[in-house]
């Protein structure tokens, strides 16, 4: 029994962990298992472990929260201590000190651990929208393709890789560090979405530099600004991609009538061989989704939903339904 209750901490402070990094909404976090944990015990280990592993983590502290999210989960943190216990933690109090020391800022990072002991940091907007775009922050459907692509390495290994609507940049990060493409193209439209992309991807330790790759073996990284409504065959025919893939871009008709267009070009392009092409994405209107299948056929793009993942490795809402979709593209369309 020692031991079983042993794993149920060390999952509860590693949950604690990854949602922290991440930066995910507080009521995600399971606070009540927390309470009945430090009721069966008045040793505050478990609390300073959980603290060790959030606000004091080493990523943490190189590349923080928001201010003001590591301020209200500190608060929550002493709440619930408090609710057990009569004698203060002066370690909770202190790092809240600092925390209200220090400015805000309109940035904050994120951080995502990898099954390899590495972890991938974004820097984000602290708004859903800003800048007029949506392209700042990372979304589920992200997370899940990245999730699957590092359960089917073999998908990306040694190929080149396009991304449309690249985001903050998680899922071609996930990609470049655990599946070792040869070639990997991070792609959006929004002038603050590349910009923000260029510094994720050196905050990474990767370059976009071709020279900088060829001398370390590594990944040949490339950020390109790409307009779905302009963009031309010999624009994506010179990438000359092997794979591409695109997360969370089905969230307005007019978003998914380009990405048909954008698919289309590419089949009509890639006269030797088509690329794979995965497209994943929350299930949030069923019209839009309908809208996204109706054109598919009737362009003749097979398509099949790919089989669901077996594990969960990054924090984001259960309750959220992502899909992947694959497509097969013909090769005979007119752009």
């Amino acid at each position: 029994m020692a031991s079983e209750g042993s794993a149920d901490t060390e999952a509860l402070v590693q949950t604690f962990e990854r949602r922290f990094l991440a930066a995910r909404t507080l009521h995600s976090f399971p606070w009540q298992s927390l309470e009945e944990k430090l009721r069966e015990s008045s040793d505050a280990e478990l609390l300073l472990d959980i603290l060790q592993k959030t606000v004091k983590h080493s990523v943490c502290e190189k590349h923080p929260p928001s201010v003001k999210y590591s301020q209200r989960f500190l608060s929550e943190l002493i709440k619930k201590h408090e609710a057990v216990h009569t004698e203060p933690l002066d370690e909770l109090y202190e790092a809240l000190a600092e925390i209200l020391m220090a400015e805000e800022s309109t940035q904050c990072h994120r951080s995502y651990l990898l099954p390899s002991g590495a972890s991938i940091t974004l820097s984000e907007s602290t708004a859903i929208v800003s800048c007029g775009t949506t392209g700042l922050v990372t979304w589920d459907a992200a997370l899940y393709l990245a999730e699957w692509a590092i359960e089917n390495p073999a998908t990306f290994t040694n190929r080149a890789v396009l991304e449309l609507g690249s985001g903050a940049g998680l899922t071609g990060l996930a990609i470049c560090k655990m599946c070792q493409p040869r070639e990997y193209v991070f792609s959006d439209h929004h002038s603050h979405v590349l910009e923000q992309l260029h510094r994720n991807v050196l905050l990474n330790g990767l370059s976009a530099e071709p020279e900088a790759a060829a001398e370390a073996g590594s990944t040949q990284v490339m950020v390109a600004e790409l307009d779905w409504d302009e963009v031309t065959a010999s624009q994506l025919s010179a990438l000359q991609p092997d794979v591409v893939i695109a997360a969370d871009v089905l969230y307005c008709p007019e978003v998914t009538l380009s990405l048909v267009r954008v698919l289309k070009i590419l089949a009509a392009c890639q006269s030797r061989h088509t690329p794979d092409v995965y497209v994943a994405y929350t299930v949030r209107s069923p019209r839009t989704n309908q809208l996204f299948s109706t054109e598919l056929d009737q362009a003749g793009i097979y398509w099949e939903e790919v089989p669901p993942l077996t594990r969960k490795l990054f924090p984001y809402q259960e309750c959220s339904t992502v899909e992947i979709l694959k497509l097969t593209l013909q090769g005979h369309y007119g752009s």
